[in-house]
């Protein structure tokens, strides 16, 4: 599929970080952009920058995710592209302590629950709503193609560090569920694929000390950076306009590997 000014597209998370540079790229192609979250300044702000249209989003709320997609369609039509950046990144170790009293204390359930709510069930929601929309359209091509999922998992599905059981399983629920959500959409002209970043420059990365920026980059084999948003983005739009790329999980991490903490 090549972008241009016929397609409509639908990004979550993308006020911010790898999902604001996502909507950007996609308009710089043409295509009309439909900013999902929850931060309604900053998404405002983006959708006047790139010609799009913010819908406030919460992404483990059917009734927002609906409302949502209806307000896009209503904006730019029927969506043949939707990238799902919406995510949350918490840190908790299985056994931790109380700092007050020294005491060991059981993963918060709540966070973990958080974690799997917004980064798995609201990515396979978005995913299943947007998909659903897709197939009534006609196809694009004599292959039969209509449309096409990028998703946002994490170098941490395959290499959870110390506090990353939550983190690591939902994204770890996002690479797995890769290939069964390609093959069930297979028969309808749709493609899904998922991006695994590494270590990015994102603005929760943006307000650690620049020590441990440094630190961080020094730890990637080559090159020696930390990932640019700009990166993920053409990835992300690699991955529609490729039609024979289906059903694969890519990591885009500069070899790193990560190690226990």
């Amino acid at each position: 599929m090549n972008l241009d000014n016929s397609f409509a597209a639908v990004v979550t998370g993308a006020a911010s970080g790898l999902g604001a540079a996502t909507a950007r790229a996609l308009a710089a192609k043409g295509v009309k952009v439909a900013i999902f979250d929850l931060s309604a300044e900053a998404g405002d702000a983006l959708a006047k920058e790139i010609g799009g249209v913010f819908c406030e989003v919460n992404v483990t709320d059917e009734a927002s995710v609906d409302a949502g997609f209806a307000k896009a369609r209503a904006a730019n039509g029927q969506e043949r592209v939707l990238v799902n950046c919406a995510g949350i990144a918490p840190a908790a170790k299985t056994v931790g302590k109380n700092r007050e009293t020294g005491e060991p204390r059981a993963h918060d359930l709540a966070l973990f629950e958080k974690a799997i709510a917004i980064n798995l069930v609201g990515t396979f929601r978005c995913i299943a709503k947007s998909a659903a929309g897709m197939v009534t359209l006609d196809p694009v091509d004599e292959a039969g193609s209509r449309g096409a999922i990028v998703n946002t998992a994490s170098v941490a599905a395959q290499d959870g560090q110390v506090g990353q059981a939550a983190y690591a399983a939902s994204k770890g629920g996002v690479q797995a569920m890769t290939l069964p959500v390609a093959r069930d959409l297979m028969n309808d002209g749709i493609r899904v694929n998922t991006i695994l970043p590494g270590i990015f420059e994102t603005p929760m990365m943006a307000a650690m000390p620049q020590q441990v920026q440094d630190a961080l980059a020094a730890m990637v084999p080559f090159p020696k950076r930390l990932g640019k948003a700009d990166e993920y983005a053409a990835l992300a739009l690699f991955m529609v306009e490729h039609d024979y790329l289906n059903g694969e999980c890519v990591r885009l991490d500069g070899a790193i590997r990560m190690g226990p903490k």
